[in-house]
């Protein structure tokens, strides 16, 4: 997963979670991701408006995918 470059693309929750922090358990790589998205602004209600269901939903669509790189950038 390292030497792979990072591409838009549906990701699980988990598995995106340890794009960005591959060192940690992949529950903490989750907790941490969601912490820095509910840091942002404005990413929170930016996932909402592309159907994101925090609670419910386990797979980040491509469009979320885009708008939470474009918020903390790529992994």
């Amino acid at each position: 997963m390292k030497n792979e470059p990072f591409m838009i693309r549906q990701y699980g929750r988990t598995e995106l979670a340890q794009r960005y922090s591959p060192g940690i358990t992949p529950e903490a790589a989750w907790k941490k991701l969601r912490l820095w998205i509910n840091y942002h602004p404005l990413l929170p209600r930016t996932l909402r408006g592309l159907g994101y269901e925090e609670g419910r939903q386990r797979v980040f669509t491509p469009a979320q995918v885009r708008a939470i790189v474009e918020a903390i950038g790529e992994p």
